[in-house]
């Protein structure tokens, strides 16, 4: 059964990059690449990482498996045009995703085929279209979305994510650009449920997968406390 999945490589605090330079986008030499590069170090790092972009060596570990595993489950892939902008020319003719990719934009077209196996659909209907067209090219297999996290957020904000893993650095960035925030649309009173499914602890990040079990109401309760919770006065 297809599943539309997510995975991001966070902070400890919760940020996947450095803050943004609205005037330099996408800049390798801007705030937003140091808090990147280290969060995703330990993909870096992976055998199967390097081996799918081309590049010699890495590291055969339990990183490395779980790249490997995150590419082997992939019938196609969702994406932001941002993110799709900052790789269309290091990823070269031979991607490294060998599936469709629809990729969400405001700015129409032509599809762009590439060697591998990958295709690049660029849809202007939204997330909820371009995950739609995702399902039915995946082949049964699942649907990633592959980021950034504006649109992870999205997707998840929308009812569609039905797995979300989140890889773990034990670094504080204290700034930057934070995956889950207010783009969520919850209220006060408001959750979105995740369940854990699977915890790996390697020795430089920790992956953690959870099933999303969607929106929730929280409720106020007097677990713990010695008797009845009262409100504070004027509320």
């Amino acid at each position: 059964m297809t599943k539309v999945t997510a995975q991001m490589s966070v902070s400890l605090d919760g940020f996947y990059t450095g803050p943004r330079d609205p005037g330099h986008p996408n800049d390798v030499n801007g705030p937003e690449a140091p808090g990147f590069f280290r969060v995703t170090r330990w993909a870096v790092d992976a055998m199967a990482w390097r081996e799918r972009q081309g590049i010699a060596g890495g590291e055969q570990s339990v990183d490395s498996e779980i790249v490997a595993e995150t590419f082997a489950a992939a019938g196609a892939y969702v994406m932001g045009r941002r993110m799709f902008d900052a790789g269309e020319v290091p990823w070269g003719d031979e991607p490294p995703f060998r599936a469709p990719v629809f990729v969400v934009t405001h700015r129409p077209r032509e599809v762009l085929e590439r060697r591998g196996g990958t295709s690049f659909t660029f849809v202007t209907d939204g997330p909820e279209r371009a995950v739609e067209l995702a399902r039915e090219a995946a082949g049964g297999k699942d649907v990633a979305v592959a980021g950034g996290g504006e649109l992870l957020r999205q997707v998840l904000a929308a009812g569609l994510l039905d797995q979300i893993e989140l890889h773990i650095s034990p670094v504080l960035l204290g700034d930057g650009q934070r995956l889950f925030d207010s783009g969520l649309g919850l209220g006060a009173d408001d959750g979105i449920e995740l369940v854990p499914a699977r915890v790996v602890d390697a020795p430089g990040v920790t992956h953690i997968r959870y099933t999303v079990g969607g929106r929730a109401k929280l409720v106020l309760d007097d677990r713990g406390a010695s008797g009845d919770l009262v409100a504070p006065a004027g509320q």
